[in-house]
């Protein structure tokens, strides 16, 4: 999944600026304790990304 492609999907998830912080300021203990952006930096596939978010969240199945 294209790093843009992710961005759209946390945006349409979670809000444009709800979608922001998340990827900012929440820090993931499935990503090795990084934040969303930080997991992208450090070049973790976006797909294992969007997983640990909707997990963290509880993401409906249908819309993960």
């Amino acid at each position: 999944m294209r790093i843009t492609a992710f961005r759209a999907m946390l945006a349409d998830e979670f809000g444009p600026q709800r979608a922001e912080t998340i990827a900012h300021d929440h820090v993931f203990a499935a990503l090795g304790g990084r934040t969303v952006d930080q997991a992208i930096d450090a070049g973790l596939p976006t797909k294992e990304i969007w997983q640990a978010v909707c997990d963290a969240f509880e993401v409906p199945p249908d819309r993960r």
